[in-house]
Order: C-alpha cells, then sequence, then structure tokens
C-alpha cells in the first residue's frame, strides 16, 4: 500500500494494489501504508502520449541535418525522418527506447501509444519496445506503421505480420498490440484491407496517419475519393476505436465523419509547427480528440502549451471555450478505452496511473506510480539508472548518424 501525501487540507491517495483506494486529506489515509511526501506538488492521474515514436528518442543527440535542407513536408520525411527509420537497428532502437520511456516516466507520463518504423528491422521490433517499458514500468501500445514505401508490398506484410505476431505473444501486463498503418499514401489498397480485416481478428484497432500533409489527401484524391478518411473507410481499414494522428486537412464535415465512425483523433501541435503541415483547425468537430508528440518529447504539460498557443493564433474556437483542457484527458480516455481500466478521475476504484508533479517551465515528477508500482521515487527512476540510460544512447546515437549518413 502506498499513501500519496500532499500534506495539511490538500488532497492526497492512497492506492492498495492496483487501485486507488482513498482519496482526501487527514492521516487516516496512511494506516499501514508506506508515506511518499508529496508536499509542494500536484497529485494528479497520469498523462497519456496518445501518438508517439519513440524510434526518435535519439534525435536530440546529434542527429545530423540533412545536406539540402527540405522545403516541404515530403522531403521532410524523405531527407530526415525516412532516413532514420532506415538506419535503425536492434541496439539503436533499445536506446531510443529505453531514453524516451525514461524521459516520458519523468515528466509524469504515464501511458504511450507508440507507431514504430524501422525497415531495416522489422521482425522484433515491437519486443524491443515492450521491453522498455515492461522494464522502466510504463504503460504502452505498440504497433509496426506498415508502409509499401521501400519494399513494395512484402514490405506492409512484414508490418503486419509483426504486429499480430506481436498481439499474439506478448504477456506483458501493461504492453497491448494495435495494428499500424504509416499513411494511406505509403500503402495500397489490399494493405489497407488486410490491415483492417488483422485488427478485427486480433480485437484490436488500427493507428495510422490521416491528413498529416496536402500530400496525403492528393493521393486519396489521386485513387478517386474524397480524401484519405474517406479511402481508409471505405477499404474497411478503420474497425470502431481506431487512432488517426493529425487530421491536419481534414474539413468539419470528415472530422464529423471520423466522429461518427467512432475514431479517435490525436493532435500533435510542436510536430505539425515543426514539420509546417499546418494548424489542424476542424479537430473542434470532433468529441474523441487527444494530445500526442508525434515523437516530440513526451512532456505533456509542454505539449498542451504548445496547443494553446497555436490553437490561439489559428482562430480555434476552443482556445476562448476551455475545449483544449478536454486534450489530456480524453488521451486517458482513449488508453482507458483500449485497456479496459478507468485512468481518470482521482476517486475510488480508478486504476492507479497517479503522479506527484511539480509544475514550472517543465514538469517534474517527484513521484509515479503505474498500476499501483512505483516507478519513480524523489525524482529518480525505481527501475533504471538514469545516467547509464543516457549514457548508452550517446554511444548509439554516434553508431545511428554514422549509419543514417550513408543512406
Amino acid at each position: 500500500m502506498l499513501w500519496l501525501d500532499a500534506g495539511a487540507g490538500r488532497t492526497s491517495v492512497r492506492i492498495d494494489g492496483e487501485r486507488i483506494a482513498a482519496v482526501g486529506a487527514g492521516a487516516d489515509l496512511g494506516a499501514g501504508a508506506r508515506r511518499l511526501d508529496c508536499a509542494g506538488a500536484t497529485i494528479e492521474p497520469g498523462a497519456v502520449n496518445a501518438h508517439t515514436h519513440l524510434y526518435s528518442g535519439l534525435a536530440p543527440l546529434g542527429m545530423p541535418a540533412p545536406d539540402v535542407a527540405p522545403q516541404t513536408f515530403l522531403q521532410i520525411l524523405e531527407r530526415v525522418w525516412w532516413r532514420l527509420d532506415r538506419a535503425i537497428d536492434a541496439a539503436a532502437l533499445r536506446a531510443s527506447a529505453r531514453l524516451y520511456v525514461a524521459e516520458a516516466l519523468l515528466a509524469g507520463t504515464t501511458s504511450l501509444c507508440d507507431h514504430h518504423e524501422s525497415p531495416a528491422f522489422i521482425e522484433g521490433s515491437l519486443d524491443v519496445l515492450a521491453d522498455a517499458a515492461d522494464e522502466l514500468g510504463a504503460r504502452m501500445f505498440v504497433c509496426y506503421g506498415a508502409t509499401e514505401r521501400n519494399g513494395g508490398l512484402d514490405e506492409a506484410r512484414r508490418g503486419l505480420a509483426e504486429c499480430g505476431r506481436f498481439a499474439r505473444d506478448n504477456r506483458r501486463s501493461r504492453v497491448r498490440a494495435m495494428v499500424g498503418l504509416h499513411a494511406s499514401f505509403t500503402v495500397s489498397d489490399a494493405t489497407i484491407r488486410e490491415a483492417g480485416a488483422l485488427a478485427r481478428e486480433l480485437g484490436t484497432v488500427v493507428h495510422a496517419h490521416v491528413a498529416e500533409a496536402p500530400e496525403d489527401v492528393e493521393d486519396a484524391k489521386r485513387r478517386g475519393h474524397a480524401g484519405p478518411i474517406e479511402r481508409l473507410l471505405a477499404l474497411e481499414g478503420l474497425p470502431r476505436g481506431s487512432v488517426v494522428a493529425h487530421g491536419v486537412h481534414l474539413d468539419v464535415a470528415e472530422v464529423r465523419r471520423v466522429d461518427a465512425a467512432g475514431l479517435w483523433l490525436v493532435q500533435n501541435p510542436r510536430s505539425n509547427e515543426g514539420n509546417r503541415v499546418g494548424y489542424p483547425a476542424s479537430l473542434h468537430a470532433s468529441a474523441h480528440v487527444a494530445l500526442g508528440t508525434d515523437g516530440w518529447a513526451a512532456d505533456m504539460a509542454e505539449e498542451e502549451r504548445a496547443l494553446v498557443r497555436l490553437a490561439t493564433a489559428a482562430g480555434d474556437p476552443e482556445a476562448s471555450t476551455g475545449g483544449l483542457a478536454r486534450r489530456l484527458a480524453d488521451g486517458r480516455r482513449l488508453v482507458g478505452e483500449r485497456a479496459g481500466i478507468a485512468l481518470a478521475p482521482l476517486a475510488v476504484g480508478s486504476t492507479a496511473d497517479v503522479v506527484a508533479l511539480e509544475r514550472g517551465p517543465s514538469s517534474r515528477a517527484r513521484h509515479v506510480v503505474v498500476d499501483g508500482e512505483l516507478v519513480v521515487e524523489g525524482g529518480r527512476l525505481v527501475h533504471g539508472d538514469l545516467e547509464a540510460i543516457r549514457g548508452e544512447a550517446r554511444e548509439q546515437a554516434a553508431r545511428l548518424w554514422a549509419r543514417m549518413r550513408g543512406i
């Protein structure tokens, strides 16, 4: 039993097993429990990063710039991110995943929905990601983003097979599988149909990029569809509950169609700004919009600040109504829906993914509990050595950049 003690007159939490047993103020919460000092910190449910890429965890450690600066989104993919993912091997992925998960937990982010690509290392890649989460104590959903952009249909089928293999073999209680599609402009109709069929067979959902940039919309129109969401739905590639990231170039009618189909949208403010793809001005039409980082650091408070700044500049109606505050809460709803648990509010019976956060320019977690287990105590990882993790990351980053330069 754990007692997160915020001090006299402030909300404290008692955890028994995997669930919250009591919420309130007073010493009565502490009887027989291990006390964790939370004075001066805010106790709240753990944050969720609803769309990210752990394979980019080494990028802040000196990733080389392209020889010719990209001018379009497709050039950014081709000259930066698609070169990076082709250079990844098992050792680099392990170091990247461990660093990303460690820093996420230390920022108070307890759940990650990862969308993975490493074309030179497909089979077994999801186990590397899952092992990092399992080792350090995070909750995670993983998938391999099937694509045909390097090796055609065979490459896509290998990606889907990795999703299926992992889903059938996985025994980790906090890690679950989804089925991934990179983006509709990189896959054929056959791959979309196969992804949807596999997700239904496995009892899970599809996680895909949708309408991140105009290229995705233009490709769908060339194929005879009104847009990428219409194509994916027409080909039965998005079972109810599926997760579609970005939606920057969806209009209000398309967002309403996404909502009616029972799908989740994930907004990624810093990434969209960095990739210069625009602001997703129509997402206000959905009641199911979570917040992700698309590979940026999983400090969700920082992502939320970027969301408010960009939404205000874009004239998003939710910037003035308080609707943006739902994004983080909806991430918890998304994960809770997929895992069959309640992650919020702080209430008796809710699953104990709980953090004590020290607020400032960036979030710092003093204590983090995931599924009732203490995984950060006093600002330090319980199951890992942060400096050793960073040391391994620096070593693997140097190797990764050398390979990347040769691609």
